[in-house]
């Protein structure tokens, strides 16, 4: 196979992709006539295989419901990762708790979300994806219960914790699930909904449970939540089909591609140890001959030489499931809570720890770190705008009520959903035309275009909030400066999470397990210096310092344009050892 599906091959890259089948790409490049395509002459990455137990055969409504279901998980623990600051106000009131503990209280929340995305990634690993989503649904219920009877200091800050590994699942476990069911070309659109599910949690999070704690009382916003966690809980038992899906064990059109070059010319395998690999290559060269008429006339006797040479992969040829022989599972089955991958042994205790271990190498790649950084700094500014809100906007000349503040989230959220829509599904349509362009080649660095945008509108953004606010210009400016920050954080978000996916399709949980440490741990840093750093340098001269960081961090994104490829190139050793370490631990 080439250097495009075969990461073995001298010339592979991971993160540019042959996206499109063309005549004149089918006789140099790739084996056109084998590889599965959509209607639009895309190629399928990855290749599915025929089973209808494959997540990616599944039908639409299936993709749908699951995506549903993972879209009101990141949305809800979003939301509920924001609603404390509606209670602050009468914590203060009536047991004395200062908000600078409410901001411990947020600055472990981000500790919780992180490092708890470390410790729980290896059970999707082991046990399948769905019991993550369990864990961690249950621990936002008890953590919503704590906070729902909180009376002390002790109380708010570590009802955060347990609150923080809830979301943890929304970091980097539903980024798995969804790239478990949709194909690459899809991840741009596919990460806009997620994105948007964020920014719906995160922005009107606040406004809904501002309403709750106005209308009732600060407790019913944790009772509320505890409610929706329990229903949650029965939805994701009874309605959450497991994902996990181990193709490699499955015939699918590249199986015979993999770990040799130069077949034709009788050149060597390039890995030996490979029978399977060898021995479906051999069949599959073997029918083609028998297809073609041109090659009819050819020495038979070549084809079984080549078996004479491997007799061990002759004899291993059933080893491969034939997929389209398969039934599909009963629904007991699609919805049991684990599901044993096909490497654990025993409990898997030992993998386990293996298994944190090895996330951590993902730290060695670039890309990790822009993406981390893009995510984490928008993090960084949703702490800051609410601080302000919060503190100056009750206050003459403003006197906004706890209505008022809370739907000061409006404009933030419409920017998010127009930056989500930019940046995810025009950016999967923009890629597809410059692979058209490159001879139908996709390379990840297409993404980091839109990236100029942000560049320009979210320090405008931070600019015109900060300086209105300060020198009361009218509400209009502040409220499009609260818009253009909004567009900056799902503009960021989904350019972080589709370039990384696009960099290193087979560690997408890896990746994100270290982009949630990095994204996370900035934004607990800035929610501990947040208050002090605004009365310090006052409310201006701050905005007008994360403006210049935001304008920093997003120009990360031109030298990475530049030498992105060649990194890529030089972490493949990195990524195919990191590979095949995680699927021998």
């Amino acid at each position: 196979m080439d250097k495009y599906t075969n990461r073995h091959h001298p010339d592979f890259i991971p993160g540019t992709f042959n996206i499109y089948h063309s005549k004149l790409l089918e006789n140099g490049l790739i084996h056109g006539s084998r590889l599965k395509k959509d209607s639009n002459g895309v190629i399928l990455i990855p290749q599915p295989s025929d089973s209808p137990n494959d997540p990616l055969n599944w039908s639409v409504i299936r993709k749908l419901a699951h995506f549903a279901l993972m879209a009101f998980i990141t949305a809800f623990t979003a939301a509920t990762s924001n609603d404390a600051g509606a209670a602050q106000d009468s914590l203060n009131e009536i047991y004395g708790i200062s908000y600078d503990a409410m901001n411990t209280g947020a600055g472990v929340l981000f500790l919780g979300i992180g490092w708890a995305t470390l410790f729980l990634a290896p059970f999707a690993n082991l046990y399948g994806r769905k019991i993550t989503y369990l864990i961690c649904i249950t621990l936002g219920l008890l953590g919503a219960l704590w906070f729902a009877l909180a009376s002390s200091t002790k109380d708010t800050i570590w009802s955060q914790l347990f609150v923080g590994i809830s979301e943890s699942c929304a970091e980097a476990q539903v980024q798995l699930s969804l790239t478990d069911i949709y194909f690459q070309h899809q991840l741009g659109s596919v990460l806009t909904v997620y994105i948007l599910a964020t920014s719906i949690g995160t922005f009107l999070g606040p406004l809904i449970a501002g309403y709750i704690a106005s209308l009732t009382s600060f407790r019913w916003v944790g009772w509320c939540a505890v409610i929706i966690s329990g229903g949650l809980l029965v939805w994701i038992v009874f309605g959450c089909e497991e994902t996990y899906f181990d193709r490699k064990q499955y015939r699918t059109p590249l199986t015979s591609q993999k770990g040799y070059s130069g077949v034709e010319d009788g050149s060597s395998y390039q890995n030996s140890s490979n029978l399977l690999e060898k021995k479906t290559m051999l069949i599959e060269q073997f029918a083609d001959s028998k297809n073609n008429d041109s090659k009819m006339n050819e020495d038979s006797n070549e084809v079984t030489n080549r078996y004479a040479d491997y007799p061990e992969a002759y004899e291993n040829v059933e080893e491969l499931i034939d997929g389209s022989k398969e039934k599909m599972k009963p629904y007991y089955k699609r919805i049991q809570l684990i599901t044993k991958s096909g490497n654990l042994r025993g409990y898997g205790f030992k993998q386990y720890f293996k298994y944190i271990g090895f996330n951590l190498r993902m730290f060695l790649f670039p890309p990790v770190w822009l993406s981390g950084m893009f995510w984490g700094i928008q993090d960084v500014f949703l702490s800051f705008y609410l601080t302000t809100e919060d503190t100056v906007f009750y206050e003459a000349p403003w006197n906004y009520s706890d209505y008022g503040v809370a739907i000061m989230n409006v404009p933030t959220l419409i920017g998010a959903v127009i930056g989500c829509f930019y940046a995810g599904v025009i950016s999967d349509y923009f890629v597809l035309w410059m692979a058209r362009k490159n001879n139908g080649i996709l390379e990840a660095e297409y993404r980091l275009y839109f990236a100029a945008a942000t560049a320009i509108i979210c320090p405008a953004g931070l600019l015109m909030f900060g300086i209105g606010t300060d020198r009361n210009l009218p509400w209009q400016v502040i409220y499009v400066g609260l818009g253009f920050i909004g567009f900056g954080w799902g503009c960021s978000g989904d350019i972080a999470m589709s370039y990384l996916m696009d960099c290193y399709p087979e560690m997408v949980l890896e990746g994100m397990v270290c982009t949630a440490i990095i994204n996370n741990t900035i934004s607990c840093i800035f929610t501990f210096v947040c208050s002090y750093w605004l009365d310090a340098s006052g409310t201006e001269n701050t905005y007008i310092a994360l403006a210049v960081i935001n304008f920093a961090v997003t120009l990360l994104a031109l030298p990475m344009y530049i030498y992105g490829k060649r990194i890529r190139m030089w972490t493949k050793k990195w990524y195919n050892a990191s590979i095949d370490l995680r699927d021998g631990i």
